[in-house]
């Protein structure tokens, strides 16, 4: 019961972080490489596709289990801790959450960047 009950706390810490950085990404306080990480972050976090797509065994989660926390950590780190402290509080107390849509047109930028390399790739080799 208590991995429970810790893994709920995690989750739950993880999801206003993830909400902490998206207000980051548009406060004018934050550096600007910081508001890069958090942006891109952010938006990886609440975009409904995945870089990887969960149905390729083990590779397909394992954005979820490390990309995405590894990336959270880096992100918290580039803020100043007091301001971060602040946003976190912000992010806790605000009831609308961040919509998805900014990081789904991210990923899909990511792939048709991918399949514009791999075609001029062939088309080369060809």
């Amino acid at each position: 019961m208590q991995l429970i009950s810790k893994a709920k706390s995690w989750a739950k810490s993880l999801k206003r972080d993830i909400a902490a950085l998206w207000l980051a990404a548009r406060d004018k306080r934050v550096p600007w490489y910081a508001k890069l990480v958090a942006g891109a972050v952010a938006a990886y976090a609440l975009s409904p596709v995945d870089l990887i797509p969960d149905f390729i065994p083990v590779l397909g989660y394992l954005d979820d289990l490390i990309i995405v926390p590894l990336g959270i950590m880096l992100a918290i780190r580039l803020i100043p801790p007091e301001l971060m402290a602040e946003l976190r509080a912000t992010a806790s107390m605000r009831l609308e959450r961040p919509s998805g849509r900014t990081g789904l047109i991210f990923i899909l930028a990511v792939w048709c960047l991918c399949i514009i390399f791999l075609a001029t790739a062939l088309y080369r080799a060809v």
